[in-house]
């Protein structure tokens, strides 16, 4: 008895995906529940599991190919004396593939601890490698196409992720380790007598890289994925459907990093995770869009939605593009619950383990660049959200204080916004009141 295999219900407004790998080929056995092959969407990778137990005796659709919900991927044929009825497969479980990120680069080591980093480093014991079986069943779907490009047995990989699960990095770091050494360069070569011309065919260049031999210069084309189109094309639809505008301030953050200082000790002995700046502005931002709720609407034709939640996106960098996971009812929450949400969230996204859910809906937006030592930048609005806030570099800079010069930690803060809906003078008293906020944790807190 044949079973097709079909594109499954991909979640809330994803109707088509990108066939990212196959993880079986046509005659391989698989067993119920097992994953054989992995789909790209807009926002998350997830992996589509066989039915039933039964060998793969078609493959449909190929790797790069695009696909629509229902879509047939490949038949699955009955294995010899497997039932006639197909099992109840484990429902699916999206993944995130994984671009970097909350760091310089996110599929590399973590960065260093930084004044301007929302969440600090934790230090793990060194991974163990894990059994083959599980190694593979743990392993992210990027880990695993990479496993397979590179002929890596992913049970000799040690997985550093969230339970021993095996990331890109771990089999990047298990790649490095591999490498030989460089040989020795061979004897130069005696001069032999010109060989006759001949005539011959010339040589196609592959239509991923085209190298001129004469001078070794060479171009090489990549197909982008999936989510790194989506990206584009959502960031050129803003750009072109909003009115944004940018308005700066600057932050003396002098006050946060005294009370940080003074207080995340014990704060990290108390909630087992330590305190960063991104929930001060977690917080601040809910304060200022409180007083100035047009930053938290949206624009439907010719209707403004305003929501009286706060559902804060947090930028983060990944793999193949920024995402931005959202933390829900952040008015709620408290700085230990922001601080453990963002940790959360930013591993996920490392990792490839964000789910649709996490990255649904949000009412604004926070990015920090300062993580990559932006000093300054004018971030793009996240559709349909109106008002993004961004966060930049903390330098030591003179500036003058009660007619004195002095050296303070300063940052620069942008807010843009879709003048469509805000105007300059809210936009401006907006981050004006975020300044406040943070330059007056006191305030602060009792705004909370």
């Amino acid at each position: 008895m044949s079973v097709k295999i079909v594109v499954p219900d991909l979640g809330e407004s994803v109707v088509e995906a990108t066939v990212a790998a196959w993880l079986k080929q046509e005659g391989d056995p698989v067993k119920a529940g097992e994953a054989i092959v992995s789909l790209e969407t807009d926002k998350v990778d997830l992996d589509v599991p066989a039915p039933r137990d039964g060998v793969l005796s078609k493959i449909e659709r190929q790797a790069g190919e695009d696909v629509r919900v229902g879509e047939v991927l490949a038949q699955l044929d009955a294995a010899d004396g497997a039932p006639s009825e197909p099992a109840k497969a484990e429902p699916v479980k999206p993944e995130a593939a994984i671009p970097e990120a909350t760091k310089p680069e996110a599929a590399k080591a973590e960065p260093p601890k930084a004044e301007t980093s929302p969440a600090e480093a934790t230090v793990a014991a060194p991974p163990t490698p894990a059994e083959p079986e599980a190694a593979a069943e743990r392993a992210t779907p990027v880990a695993k196409r990479m496993a397979q490009e590179k002929g890596v047995d992913l049970g000799e990989v040690a997985g550093a992720g969230p339970g021993g699960r095996v990331t890109k990095r771990d089999v990047e770091a298990y790649l490095s380790r591999q490498e030989p050494a460089p040989a020795a360069a061979p004897p130069m070569p005696q001069p032999a007598a010109p060989a006759a011309p001949q005539e011959t065919a010339p040589a196609v260049p592959a239509p991923s890289a085209l190298l001129s031999a004469a001078d070794g210069r060479g171009e090489e084309r990549v197909r982008l994925s999936r989510r790194r189109r989506t990206i584009a094309d959502r960031l050129v639809e803003a750009q072109r459907t909003a009115a944004i505008l940018t308005t700066f301030n600057e932050a003396d953050m002098s006050a946060v990093m005294e009370m940080r200082k003074r207080k995340r000790d014990d704060f990290t002995k108390q909630h087992g995770v330590s305190l960063g700046f991104m929930s001060f502005f977690v917080k601040a931002g809910v304060g200022a869009l409180r007083a100035f709720p047009m930053l938290n609407a949206s624009l439907d034709g010719n209707e403004v939605v305003l929501k009286h939640y706060y559902d804060i996106g947090i930028a983060v960098g990944a793999e193949e593009g920024l995402v931005v996971p959202v933390l829900r009812d952040a008015d709620r929450m408290s700085f230990a619950q922001i601080e453990q949400s963002i940790n959360d969230l930013a591993t996920k996204a490392r990792e490839g383990t964000l789910a649709l859910e996490d990255l649904r809906g949000g009412t604004f937006t926070i990015s920090n660049g300062g993580v990559y030592g932006s000093l300054l930048s004018t971030p793009i609005l996240n559709p349909p959200q109106v008002g993004i806030l961004g966060l930049h570099k903390i330098e030591q800079r003179p500036v003058v204080v009660n007619g004195e010069i002095v050296i303070r930690p300063m940052m620069y803060l942008a807010l843009s916004y879709d003048h469509r809906l805000i105007d300059g003078s809210d936009a401006v008293r907006f981050l004006v009141k975020i300044k406040q906020l943070i330059e007056d944790p006191e305030e602060l807190l009792l705004a909370g």
